[in-house]
């Protein structure tokens, strides 16, 4: 197995821990994380015409929602637009049609240069993101009480 297929399973293995553990408090992440699963178990699962129109409809639910969402912070946030609920669920539908793209479009040649560089930035921004909020006191101070009792 090449280098570049051994970092693409690796990279959907990380998406699907993250969609996993999303999964836990927005259950818009359940059809990623098995999708995503499915490709680090087996990249060219990416083929099957079920897995293609799964991830096709729910990429377009998530496009709808970021369209949705995207109006409503423009129209009523107030500031930073991570202090608030709705701008996080924006990022997680962003990162989702970003991947399932990612993840589409990998059966149709090898990942590899600059798709491969994306996919590894795109995988480790959750946890990255995940790490940086964690760490800065200033940012949780503000969050409401529901998210002070994540991890």
């Amino acid at each position: 197995m090449a280098v570049a297929e051994r970092l693409w399973r690796l990279c959907n293995l990380f998406m699907a821990a993250f969609f996993g553990l999303a999964a836990a408090v927005q259950v818009v992440y359940l059809v990623p994380a098995a999708l995503t699963l499915l490709v680090s178990i087996k990249p060219s699962v990416t083929d099957n015409g079920v897995w293609r129109s799964l991830c096709d409809l729910h990429s377009g639910g998530c496009i709808v929602g970021t369209i949705a969402l995207a109006c409503s912070l423009f129209a009523y946030a107030q500031g930073n637009i991570l202090h608030e609920e709705e701008g996080r669920e924006l990022f997680g539908l962003v990162i989702i049609t970003i991947w399932m793209s990612l993840c589409r479009s990998s059966a149709k040649s090898p990942m590899g240069g600059v798709r491969l560089i994306a996919a590894i930035v795109v995988a480790l921004f959750p946890f990255v993101s995940w790490l940086y909020i964690y760490v800065n006191k200033e940012m949780r101070a503000s969050w409401p009480t529901h998210c002070k009792t994540v991890i």
